[in-house]
């Protein structure tokens, strides 16, 4: 029936265009506007593209069998099986070191955690080492504000040296190899990355006077006091309580355990400082914080004990000592890794052998690898797909190349240079995959117009949606440091600004170098 509502054509642009116009600023508006979850403003943003006849269903939920998902999928299975196995908390004792100064500190922070998040989650990464940080800061006498914001960057921009380091990477990956039948290589971006990395790093050690010094709200106590997310089931005794009735009904056993609820990481990744008022909802993640006995009696007493937690404690409280599946994990991650990049196997093949694996061979249980399993983030980017998709069927996409190549004129490096500029800027306020998947038609579009090499303006975008370091809401890992640090807004402007400006220059260099514009 909509079809032929949208049987027109306006400049130059038909129904269906404009109709996925509408569509996209909306889901950008209620997006940064609004708290509605993420997952289901790209669900509705699919169905409405389907049944307004934009899409058919093939392309409209062809997001949630595209390759770069289930490769996305997968991996959460053999984190787990790092996870589950202590390889990454041994990774963090011997890699992290006792820095003698601030300088050094932020170094040692940001080069593990870099590390690290090229090849598992940021989130991941970045949750980890939020406690290593908060010992530190005490051991050295500063605020951990000084090494929270470093952290959160370094995941970032470790991200993006590996195509599996970060979503849009894999996101863009895929719609370049659907344009162009070339597959990527896990570590295409690497030397692009690695480049904007030393400059990061080097650009943080020089700013760090920008970094600001804060009281942290969230700040737990002694010296070995851990920090600990419990997922809230979607059926649960606690869903509709207020932390104050959970402490009323525990006024004892709170205050015996000296653990404490320190915040809430809602369903759309924001953190909530928590108060007594706060209310617990379904799908919440409640963090608190206190030693690995305390934990466990917090997490039986609120009814969350699960196989994942009794790891995380056992290992945490040095009852599960590193050993042969330690070093089996590593071997599987390194296999998937060697068997990728050397174009033995694909990727998602090579994931895919990895993550049974892990199961195999005992590193974590076929349950621990479903549940380790972010359903709402597979969501989210198989509706960014979708909606790229909508933009690149509909002519969107070739227009608003051909626009921006009339202002930009000709001149690759100009037109380059505005999309990575763009595309920085929104990052800041959306997540990057979406930013991604609706970038990259227009970039390839942009390119293609301009008889250039696509490859080199797709991983200038790969960059450039990564390098969100301006606002607190630009990332998933700022918001798990926002609190943690008790930061203001501004205190990621102030840094984060200088950071976006010279990240892209950086970019902008690098790049082209890597991979000319005009490939022989």
């Amino acid at each position: 029936m909509l079809q032929g509502v949208l049987a027109f054509e306006w400049m130059g642009l038909s129904g269906n265009a404009w109709f996925t116009i509408v569509v996209v600023l909306s889901l950008f508006a209620t997006l940064i506007f609004t708290k509605v979850r993420t997952d289901i403003v790209f669900l509705l943003g699919i169905f409405i593209l389907y049944v307004s006849g934009v899409l058919d269903a093939k392309t409209a939920f062809g997001g949630f069998s595209s390759t770069s998902v289930v490769v996305i999928a997968v991996l959460y299975a053999v984190i787990a099986g790092l996870n589950y196995t202590g390889f990454l908390n041994w990774v963090v004792k011997h890699l992290m070191g006792s820095p003698k100064t601030l300088t050094h500190a932020i170094l040692r922070t940001m080069f593990p955690v870099a590390v690290m998040s090229s090849f598992l989650t940021n989130t991941t990464v970045v949750a980890i080492f939020i406690d290593v940080v908060k010992i530190w800061s005490k051991k050295l006498g500063i605020s951990p504000s000084k090494l929270l914001i470093p952290l959160s960057y370094a995941s970032g921009m470790g991200g993006i040296c590996t195509l599996i380091g970060t979503a849009p990477n894999l996101i863009i990956s895929g719609l370049y190899a659907d344009n162009t039948g070339t597959h990527l290589s896990i570590f295409t971006p690497t030397l692009c990355g690695l480049f904007c990395l030393a400059v990061g790093v080097t650009a943080i050690i020089v700013l760090q006077k920008l970094l600001p010094i804060r009281k942290s709200p969230l700040s737990g106590g002694e010296d070995d006091d851990l920090t600990l997310e419990l997922r809230v089931p979607s059926k649960h005794r606690l869903i509709g309580m207020s932390l104050q009735e959970i402490y009323e009904q525990n006024p004892k056993g709170f205050e015996k355990n000296k653990s404490s609820i320190l915040a809430i990481r809602r369903f759309d990744n924001d953190v909530e400082v928590a108060t007594p008022e706060t209310f617990i909802m379904g799908s919440d993640h409640i963090i608190v914080s206190g030693k690995a006995e305390q934990l466990q009696w917090i997490c039986e007493n609120l009814d969350l004990k699960n196989d994942h937690l009794k790891g995380f404690l056992e290992n945490a409280a040095g009852e599960k000592a590193i050993g042969k599946k330690t070093i089996v994990s590593s071997l599987i991650m390194l296999a998937m890794v060697l068997l990728s990049a050397f174009d033995v196997l694909p990727l998602l093949s090579a994931s895919i052998l990895a993550a049974v694996a892990m199961v195999v061979f005992r590193c974590c249980t076929s349950a621990q690898a479903m549940n380790s399993v972010n359903w709402n983030i597979l969501i989210i980017f198989s509706g960014s797909i979708c909606l790229g998709k909508a933009l690149e069927s509909t002519g969107v996409a070739q227009m608003i190349a051909n626009n921006l190549l009339d202002i930009c004129g000709t001149n690759p490096y100009v037109v380059i240079a505005a999309i990575c500029l763009v595309a920085t800027f929104i990052t800041e306020f959306i997540s990057n995959t979406a930013t991604a998947a609706m970038f990259c038609p227009i970039t390839i579009s942009a390119a293609t117009a301009l008889g250039v090499n696509p490859l080199t303006f797709c991983i200038a975008l790969m960059i450039s949606v990564s390098s969100s370091f301006a606002t607190p809401i630009g990332s998933g890992t700022h918001m798990l440091v926002y609190g943690a640090g008790g930061y203001r807004f501004t205190d990621f402007m102030k840094i984060g600004i200088p950071m976006n400006f010279i990240i892209l220059i950086a970019n902008l260099f690098i790049t082209p170098i890597v991979f000319p514009m005009y490939s022989t």
